[in-house]
């Protein structure tokens, strides 16, 4: 595969500036989660998005699909939501005057599946999305069914605390490229919300990418180099995240598996693109770390009762597990 050139690079970057500035007049003063949603659609991952109600984690997906001309679906996730209310379901019709059973799409078949409070449904429900997340098709009755490309799954999750929650499974946990928190605003952003929207009105945004700009940003994401010394980084810093193999993992019950490895890639990838570079660093690494990790550990019962977060854990690893020897990734000119 050829590597992006510079030119390429400097040009993707201006598309990606409009759609981060698009994003800005969706979701006020939440720069650092809005590009990195940018960077994990770019890199191909479904994202979970965790907050409290009213926060805009809704908006912010919607806004997404007018930004970039995609094809959306919202999906209400409620207890009593069934598997097939989400993948589609056969349906007796009649064809060459003979009836038989036809399949009917569900929402998961369009670019982008707002997939809204995802753990107030029911595990059973939840698990319907692990086939779709992971191959990008489903399968009915025997039958497989491909998804459209792009197929991104942003879905959007309360708290666990909160009443009529399911945990997500670790196995569905593991599908999303990102776990991202949405935090409540300072005081200067909520005058700005107060100043310039209105309860119950929509942001009003413009497509700023055709869907096939889009899908040539995703194909220069897969071009960014990738250093063999930013790869070992990451080898290492998911190894560390296992019991017995770091200072750092001392209250984790399980570490990230290889799947975390290639997040790690993917989203320094991305990253590196949105700084118009050719090439991914350590620091594009450690930036999108916490969001890759942070809903792949698991803490034993002691690191719990001591009031240890994995946030706590993925920042102690970070300072623990060092680049290599300090090395600097060589630069990839547009000429390499």
């Amino acid at each position: 595969m050829d590597h992006a050139t510079e030119t390429e690079v400097t040009e993707a970057a201006k598309h990606l500036r409009s759609l981060t500035g698009g994003l800005n007049q969706v979701l006020f003063g939440q720069q650092e989660l809005i590009d990195l949603i940018i960077a994990g659609v770019l890199a191909r991952g479904h994202i979970l998005l965790e907050g409290l109600p009213g926060l805009g984690k809704t908006e912010l997906v919607k806004g997404i699909s007018k930004l970039l001309q995609l094809g959306t679906k919202r999906v209400q996730f409620t207890p009593d939501l069934l598997p097939g209310d989400i993948t589609g379901n056969p349906v007796l019709q009649e064809v060459d005057g003979r009836r038989e059973f036809v399949f009917q799409p569900g929402p998961l078949f369009t670019n982008i599946v707002l997939a809204d409070e995802i753990n107030r449904a029911s595990p059973k429900t939840q698990s319907a999305l692990l086939e779709a997340m992971q191959e990008r098709r489903v399968t009915v009755l025997g039958k497989t069914h491909d998804l459209p490309k792009p197929f991104f799954v942003l879905a959007t999750q309360n708290p666990i605390e909160l009443e009529g929650t399911y945990p997500l499974p670790e196995a569905q946990l593991d599908r999303f490229l990102f776990k991202l928190e949405v935090t409540r605003n300072d005081v200067a952003t909520l005058q700005r919300i107060v100043s310039h929207r209105e309860l119950g009105t929509e942001p009003q945004v413009d497509s700023v990418m055709t869907a096939e700009t889009f899908n040539s940003l995703l194909e220069l994401t897969r071009r960014i180099y990738l250093p063999d010394v930013v790869a070992n980084y990451i080898a290492r810093l998911v190894d560390a995240t296992h019991p017995g193999q770091s200072a750092a993992a001392k209250g984790i019950r399980y570490g990230a598996s290889p799947r975390a490895a290639l997040a790690l890639a993917s989203g320094a990838k991305a990253r590196a693109l949105m700084h118009e570079r050719t090439n991914t660093s350590f620091e594009d690494v450690k930036s999108i770390a916490p969001a890759v990790l942070r809903h792949r550990i698991v803490l034993d019962y002691n690191a719990r009762v001591e009031g240890r977060t994995t946030g706590d854990i993925i920042r102690d690893l970070l300072e623990e597990v060092p680049f290599q020897g300090g090395a600097t990734p060589k630069v990839l000119s547009a000429k390499s």
